[in-house]
């Protein structure tokens, strides 16, 4: 009777450690998806900041174009510029890189083109605004110009 007693005893223990492997794992698995979700939030709403921010940026390389075409100096823009670009940088935003690259709908958007015989199809020819990729998705695409034959 004592041995089957500890027999129950034992079993109860072995249920229990059972029981404590699947909670602390289950614990695990919210830990890391809490983690996870927190992560995606603040990624999410730094895009949305960026993609603000790149607004304004836009606004500076224009006015700078005027003024080198004015033939006004620029010293002040081109400061503010490197620091924006800075920014962008830190917070892991980088430019896409189109000019006479293959359009992919993933990164571009055609919203031009153009016969140009010398060229392949689907080639960009111009950019018409930048495009930019945050934490390896693209925040906003770049608009190209593209060639057909």
């Amino acid at each position: 009777k004592l041995e089957n007693l500890l027999e129950k005893e034992k079993q109860k223990v072995q249920d229990y450690e059972e029981k404590l492997k699947h909670v602390l794992a289950d614990y695990q698995n919210l830990n890391r998806k809490t983690q996870s979700d927190i992560e995606k939030g603040v990624n999410t709403k730094i895009d949305e900041f960026m993609l603000d921010f790149l607004k304004i940026h836009d606004d500076f390389i224009r006015a700078k174009q005027v003024f080198t075409e004015s033939k006004i100096n620029t010293e002040g823009l081109d400061s503010i510029l490197k620091n924006m670009d800075a920014l962008l940088t830190k917070y892991d935003v980088t430019p896409i890189d189109a000019l006479g690259e293959i359009f992919d709908p993933n990164l571009h958007e055609a919203i031009s083109i153009i016969t140009d015989t010398e060229l392949d199809n689907n080639t960009i020819t111009k950019e018409l605004r930048k495009g930019y990729i945050s934490h390896k998705r693209v925040i906003r695409p770049t608009l190209v110009e593209i060639s057909k034959k």
